[in-house]
């Protein structure tokens, strides 16, 4: 555990040391806009139904703003896998991302109310089905957005406004943490260890359609550079489907504390979007070994030694590289994320994610996507510890005995997609997914899947 510590150390260090250079030249950085376009942050464009017969040009007069989208997500194994046998997974959801300004009607300054509705439906998830070994946890997805079943959930629900001329800005209610924190990276590959920053994998805060109670703050310490913070309800029951409508904190077990620095400049003229973050709860977290919880003494009623509590950091960044002398919303752009856990509680304790994305490829086709991407995680040394004592207890060593309890070590996934701009509403992208040693288990044969993702903007 020290030289875990120690390492986890020289990486925060050098992380904030990095922070601090880019963050002095971040004042000179900003005579040019900001525009991220080309680090996959797309502005949204008309929707299939348009005005729909004057409606939304209505409801904008009163300051009311939505966005309606489709998302399906095909997944089909090729080769390989711990089941090789063919299946098709598919599963979609519907979204409603809404904001009504309150200023107008009220006179609070820059106040807005702000909410999101997600509809789930079936839970068809390639990875647990077929890619992985069944008796392991999962540690990425073939399809990012599966889970939960066909649900409709409520994922935010939220009242902000901005003080001392928009330097400040206080959000509070029912919320998520992408309202606010590691948004430097956008979702836009299938597989989830490529979709967004690394910060979910601490496994005590969640993703897009789940929410919590809490408040946060982000201050504009400069042009470029953001500080964020706030106080989350640490709640274990939130994705459970009794939680889905529910304001009551019942199930929470402490409060999340999240820091952040967020950081957006040019680099040789090219726009940038640097963090730095740490996540802290209070929360009560089992200890992953049984066997060393035996010995220190447990103070769970199962056997397991409970902890008071965990960190997660993570860290960032997303930068172009390249641009079209005509056009600069054209050309690659590259992106790493960094997720360090707390590795006496969490299986996932480091999981690193590169990614290269051109925008622009051809000029035949101005508005298409490629991307590449590669992950590599490495899974917890007490969770593979507490694997290899089961199977103590158990007498066995056998991998094919029912009862073998697989040891984890490390993965690495790759994903390949090209995202065809069909219109302004629809994009359709095929993409090919390459993993190697699905859930970090060396017996599992390397497999291949095929995947479909559809997004369709109403």
């Amino acid at each position: 555990m020290t030289r875990i510590v120690f390492t986890f150390k020289k990486r925060t260090y050098l992380s904030i040391f990095t922070a601090l250079l880019l963050f002095s030249g971040a004042e000179n950085a900003f005579s040019q806009s900001w525009e991220g376009i080309t680090l996959g942050f797309t502005p949204p464009e008309p929707g299939l139904l348009g005005d729909i017969a004057g409606l939304r040009s209505g409801l904008e007069n009163y300051g009311f703003y939505f966005n309606a989208g489709y998302l399906s997500q095909l997944a089909v194994n090729n080769a390989g896998g711990y089941n090789s046998d063919k299946h098709k997974a598919y599963i979609d959801q519907f979204s409603l991302t809404f904001q009504q300004d309150l200023e107008a009607l009220s006179g609070i300054s820059d106040a807005k109310i702000e909410g999101n509705i997600v509809n789930r439906n079936h839970d068809d998830n390639l990875t647990t089905k077929r890619l992985q070994d069944t008796r392991v946890g999962i540690n990425d997805s073939t399809q990012e957005s599966a889970g939960g079943g066909s649900i409709t959930r409520l994922g935010w629900l939220t009242f902000s406004r901005s003080f001392y001329g928009q330097r400040l800005h206080w959000r509070i209610g029912l919320m998520n943490k992408v309202q606010d924190f590691d948004q430097i990276i956008p979702c836009d590959f299938q597989m989830l260890s490529q979709c967004g920053a690394k910060s979910a994998n601490s496994l005590t805060w969640y993703n897009w359609n789940v929410h919590y109670w809490g408040t946060t703050l982000q201050y504009k310490l400069t042009d470029g550079l953001t500080f964020k913070s706030g106080i989350m309800e640490q709640n274990p029951d939130a994705p459970a489907r009794s939680h889905a409508w529910r304001g009551s904190t019942k199930g929470s077990k402490g409060i999340l504390l999240p820091v952040e620095l967020e950081l957006k400049t040019h680099l040789s003229g090219l726009p940038g979007i640097y963090n730095l973050g740490m996540l802290f709860t209070n929360a009560a977290q089992q200890d992953l070994f049984a066997g060393k919880s035996m010995e220190a003494g447990a103070t769970d009623p199962k056997g397991y030694r409970i902890h008071n509590r965990t960190w997660f950091f993570y860290s960032g960044f997303n930068q172009q590289l390249t641009r079209h002398q005509d056009d600069a919303t054209r050309g690659l752009s590259g992106s790493l994320s960094l997720g360090v856990a707390d590795a006496r509680s969490n299986p996932l304790f480091l999981t690193v994610a590169g990614a290269f994305r051109y925008h622009g490829l051809l000029d035949v086709r101005p508005e298409d996507w490629l991307g590449l991407g590669v992950s590599w995680i490495k899974m917890s040394k007490s969770a593979r510890h507490n694997q290899q004592y089961l199977n103590d207890v158990q007498a066995t060593d056998e991998y094919s005995n029912p009862l073998y309890h697989p040891l984890q070590g490390h993965s690495v996934n790759a994903e390949l997609y090209y995202r065809l701009h069909a219109a302004n509403w629809l994009q359709i992208q095929p993409g090919l997914q390459f993993w190697h040693r699905p859930g970090g288990v060396k017996q599992t044969q390397n497999a291949w899947v095929t995947g479909l993702k559809t997004v369709i903007t109403f």
